[in-house]
């Protein structure tokens, strides 16, 4: 703390753990093991010289290797070390102290020096107050100079009662945290959680008046460190520090970012001094060549107040042109400008046949100065979205006045109630009365059981084709020699039936779209008669591992000419 009085910059070590893979040198087996407490047990000479290289690179303070004891503990304690004799936890404690000891000493640097005993946040849990009382006793007679809290991501109320029993040892505690503007951040810049607004900085403040001795900022790339120290100086007066990771963990181990070496760490350090940074270090991948590199920069430097602007801060500025989300029309589509729509009881939802149609017409745009006819209109998804595509006029029909009514509705809803209108009818005795350029339907398609079909005038829909079929013998009357009709089928009533009605009838037919979507999202029920049709159809379902799935595919109709 005196040096931070002096306005000098306090410099940490850099990571122990990826240090020690250096310093194992041809033994592939040390790289499984030198992330826990094992190597304090099965090498310490290796331990011991990691230490001794930070100290002669210019270190002020080196961490014990002791990071994963909490974590250590919570999972079982002794019988992790897999060492062949009894070995306490109490005793791996006091020898991560006692080996860097011998190491700054080793380097002549004895009395010029700090030890950090390191902890992780597994320590804040129920059974972490008799881990700090056992570790105070452990202390008694070589105790670190200071204790450091580190790599925690959440406050909980819990966290101050943990820092309180850790001052109560008497030893100073400094706390870090994997933290940046936009709140808590992994090893690969990945964040969690929603906006806290001011709540970090409110912590910052109560662990101040607790009597931390420093916060800090780890465990997360370089680039989410600007602007994290200038907002935590708005809320605290305690001695700020980084030391971020360099590189990644890979099932192979840790690997550095070899595109940053000791210069370029050194320039990082410099900005992170300006921005009023008191304590400087590295985490994972920060070697000794990094931390050495900058010693030497941030010598003679004083702490500035600069605020820097933060790439990419959520709600700050606005998004350029360039990065927006964007189809293949240039449109922005996050959050996609889907209609407006209430569904009105009685009246079915969309479907992912529905919504696959509805895709295709904005996507490309359809109906635009055309006249439409939406058959089987619903809520009138594809009604409005016709007329929002700049539609001359959109007739909706549907059996339900229910649905014609909500159609309607939605159309006031988005603004396009001039050019939509909307009829009750059943489509099978119904008669166009005119020819239209564009239609689109997306129909039940639903096989029945004839044995459980209620008595009804209408005939029963074995292959679930009718309506499909209906709709198909209506075109020549109702689509316009140069229009097209887009029409969605399921793979259930199949392929062949369709192609030669249309090609009867004079069309061709194409798919333009297809989605592959739950059977039940479609078609509820009617699971053996659909089986039943399969088998004796070219229709087909899929079914991966206990879910039955379905093809919706979009058919584009037009004049065969």
């Amino acid at each position: 703390m005196e040096l931070i009085a002096r306005d000098r910059c306090v410099v940490l070590d850099g990571a122990t753990g990826t240090e020690l893979i250096e310093v194992a040198g041809d033994r592939p087996e040390r790289e499984e093991h030198l992330w826990g407490l094992s190597a304090i047990l099965d090498t310490p000479d290796d331990v011991r010289a990691v230490h001794r290289r930070y100290a002669e690179a210019g270190c002020d303070i080196v961490s014990t290797d002791t990071w994963g004891l909490p974590t250590a503990l919570r999972d079982g304690g002794p019988r992790i070390w897999g060492s062949s004799r009894p070995v306490h936890w109490m005793d791996v404690a006091r020898a991560g102290v006692r080996l860097a000891r011998e190491a700054i000493a080793g380097a002549g640097r004895e009395g010029e020096m700090a030890v950090a005993f390191s902890l992780n946040g597994d320590l804040d849990v129920p059974d972490g107050k008799e881990t700090i009382r056992l570790l105070a006793r452990a202390f008694d007679t070589d105790p670190p100079d200071l204790i450091l809290l580190e790599t925690l991501s959440l406050v909980h109320e819990s966290t101050y009662d943990t820092v309180a029993l850790l001052r109560e040892t008497g030893i100073p505690v400094w706390m870090s945290f994997r933290r940046c503007r936009r709140g808590v951040c992994g090893i690969y810049g990945e964040h969690w959680g929603g906006p806290e607004g001011d709540a970090f900085g409110r912590a910052a403040r109560r662990f101040e008046q607790q009597g931390v001795g420093a916060l800090l900022i780890n465990c997360m790339p370089p680039d989410h460190v600007p602007g994290m120290v200038s907002w935590l100086r708005d809320f605290t007066d305690l001695p700020l520090g980084v030391y971020p990771n360099l590189g990644y963990l890979s099932a192979h181990g840790w690997r550095s970012e070899t595109a940053i070496g000791g210069a370029e760490y050194a320039e990082l350090a410099l900005q992170w001094r300006e921005e009023g940074a008191q304590i400087v270090g590295g985490c994972c991948g920060v070697g000794v060549e990094h931390v050495a590199a900058a010693r030497a920069a941030l010598a003679d430097t004083k702490p500035g107040n600069a605020h820097p602007p933060v790439p990419g801060d959520l709600g700050e500025g606005e998004v350029g042109d360039r990065l927006r989300f964007r189809d293949n029309r240039g449109r922005g589509v996050f959050p996609l400008d889907v209609p407006d729509l209430v569904v009105d009881p009685d009246v079915a939802r969309p479907n992912p046949g529905s919504f696959l149609l509805w895709r295709h017409l904005y996507r490309e745009g359809l109906g635009s100065h055309q006249r439409c006819l939406d058959v089987g209109s619903g809520t009138g998804l594809l009604a409005v979205q016709l007329a929002r595509n700049g539609a001359t006029h959109v007739h909706a029909v549907d059996i339900q006045a229910a649905a014609v009514a909500n159609t309607l509705t939605n159309a006031f809803r988005n603004g396009v109630a001039d050019r939509v209108t909307a009829t009750a009818l059943d489509l099978y005795p119904w008669v166009p009365e005119e020819r239209y350029d564009l239609i689109v339907a997306s129909l039940d398609q639903k096989p029945a059981d004839p044995v459980t079909q209620d008595t009804s005038h209408r005939q029963v829909d074995f292959w679930g084709r009718n309506l499909l079929d209906h709709l198909i013998g209506l075109l020549p009357e109702a689509l316009d020699p140069d229009g097209v009709a887009y029409v969605v089928q399921l793979s259930i009533v199949g392929e062949q039936r369709t192609v030669q009605r249309l090609e009867h009838l004079g069309y061709t037919v194409r798919v333009v779209d297809y989605a592959v979507v739950p059977l039940d999202s479609v078609v509820e029920g009617s699971g053996g008669q659909i089986k039943h049709v399969e088998s004796h159809s070219d229709a087909y379902g899929l079914t991966v591992g206990d879910q039955d799935l379905v093809v919706a595919y979009l058919l584009e109709i037009t004049t065969a000419s």
